[in-house]
């Protein structure tokens, strides 16, 4: 034995004992701002589904290469889809988090699975060429799929419907008649048969066999394709190609699933839009359109009236933002991987908080993901545990409260109008992403009970999520690699 150590119970107390003295030391030296407190969001009107942008437009066809362009769409959040008469923000608050808990695990399910050399359950595939366009953006809050809906038109003429953004999925697909078995939506369902523009996919053509699982109606030798996600939900059809419709802009040939057998969590909402970086999803498909760049800012709904919004093209990329590379998974081409390598609180480094926690490893496990569909980040669990005692120390002076839900760390500020509270800082490669305070301390009731927003994860994948995205322009500059946060990027 000799030359060994042996790590006893009372060596490890003794360790963690000496970073929270060394950290708690530091206390009075920390970085603090100034947190306003503010109210969960009252539930919002529901949104009108006559408003259509179809005058002026645009064309481009992902086959031409001319015209380049931007265009931008305003974000809407999903609890204004299918708003409940007797809801209360209490109510929306927690299905948000339920909502959140089944995203996370499917998104983690899904990286294991890559993670062990079994295929994905997103499909893939593409084409491309030039332009830029935008816009608004709806919260997704009651569906499993997506915090986030805007309203696209689908066809010639366009019949203009809301669609869930999401950059943890690739495939286009909408709701189409006639329908096998279809959920509740807050339009009519999608007709091919009037649209002038559909076009079914061949079953021997490339774009066919860009699916991961396609599959073949023989009678009349046309795609079909099917998407299941981890929480049960799924959707099957034909895989075709059409017009989508951005406001004044027209983006013709774009592959995308028409489903008549559609069964889970995506009420309101006529279908999705795939924002991930696989070859089947928008950005990949029509990229050279908009110089393969496109960001979204979302507000946080209890501090403003500004309304969500996406931008496609060169205006997508903010100049004061804070670029970090994108790192690539080999065995999942889907998410955005980041590199973070460490966590500040009060402007003190969180000992322990290393980049190798965060390390995507040569076989797609482990890594950090930014997503615009899970709310509350997600940190594997040392990492979380270690970040979680620093900001209690440093937020030691306030007082506490019972946890709630998934939050470990809560506190009472019934009575106050504002606190201070230590800074917090994330560090990615290439740049450090400040946080305020309203990103990290969020309210979970009309009682004055406020809560660190994070959590632990059992997963070796970390994301960020939306929660910590408020209030930056985040870009997905696919060109260049990279994405950026730009504070203030709502203004």
């Amino acid at each position: 034995m000799e030359g060994k150590t042996i790590i006893t119970p009372i060596s490890i107390f003794f360790f963690v004992s000496l970073f929270s003295l060394s950290f708690s030391s530091t206390t009075t030296h920390l970085q603090y701002q100034t947190f306003v407190l503010n109210s969960l969001p009252k539930p919002p009107q529901s949104l009108s589904s006559s408003t259509d942008y179809d005058a002026g437009l645009e064309e481009f066809d992902l086959q031409s290469t001319t015209n380049k362009n931007v265009f931008s769409l305003q974000l809407h959040h999903v609890d204004a889809l299918s708003p409940s008469s007797d809801a209360t923000p209490e109510s929306l608050f927690n299905l948000r988090l339920q909502r959140d808990a089944v995203r996370v695990k499917s998104i983690s399910d899904l990286a294991a699975a890559a993670g062990r050399g079994q295929r994905g359950i997103i499909p893939r595939g593409g084409a491309a060429e030039s332009m830029n366009f935008s816009s608004s953006i709806v919260s997704g809050l009651s569906q499993g799929s997506g915090e986030y809906f805007t309203r696209l038109g689908v066809g010639t003429p366009p019949k203009y419907s809301y669609m869930v953004l999401d950059t943890g999925s690739d495939v286009v697909w909408i709701q189409c008649s006639p329908c096998k078995k279809c959920y509740p939506q807050s339009d009519p369902f999608f007709d091919p048969s009037r649209s002038s523009s559909f076009a079914g996919v061949l079953c021997n053509s490339p774009l066919c066999r860009s699916l991961d699982s396609p599959g073949c109606n023989t009678r009349q030798k046309k795609c079909l394709y099917q998407v299941s996600y981890g929480d049960g939900s799924f959707t099957f059809g034909e895989f075709s190609t059409e017009t989508l419709t951005f406001r004044r802009v027209r983006v013709n040939n774009v592959a995308l699933g028409c489903g008549h057998d559609n069964e889970g969590l995506f009420i309101g909402a006529a279908g999705l839009l795939g924002l991930g970086r696989g070859k089947l999803s928008f950005p990949s498909q029509a990229g050279r359109r908009f110089d393969q760049k496109f960001s979204y800012c979302l507000v946080d709904r209890s501090a403003s009236s500004r309304p969500s919004s996406i931008v496609f093209g060169q205006s997508a990329v903010s100049r004061n933002s804070i670029f970090t590379p994108l790192l690539t998974n080999p065995k999942l081409d889907t998410f955005y991987y980041l590199g973070l390598n460490g966590i500040s609180v009060g402007g003190v480094r969180v000992p322990g908080i290393t980049e190798s926690l965060f390390k995507l490893d040569p076989a797609g496990n482990g890594g950090v993901i930014v997503d615009s569909g899970t709310s509350v980040t997600r940190l594997t669990r040392p990492a979380y545990i270690a970040f979680r005692d620093a900001f209690r120390t440093g937020a030691s002076s306030l007082k506490r409260a019972p946890d709630f839900s998934l939050f470990d760390t809560c506190f009472d500020l019934s009575g106050k109008t504002e606190v201070k509270v230590p800074t917090v800082v994330l560090h990615f490669n290439g740049g450090d992403v400040s946080l305020p305070a309203t990103n990290y301390l969020i309210p979970v009731d009309n009682s004055g009970r406020f809560c660190f927003a994070f959590a632990g994860t059992m997963s070796g994948l970390s994301i960020i999520g939306n929660i910590q995205q408020q209030g930056f322009r985040v870009s997905f500059d696919l060109a260049g690699s990279r994405v950026g946060f730009a504070p203030l990027g709502c203004a």
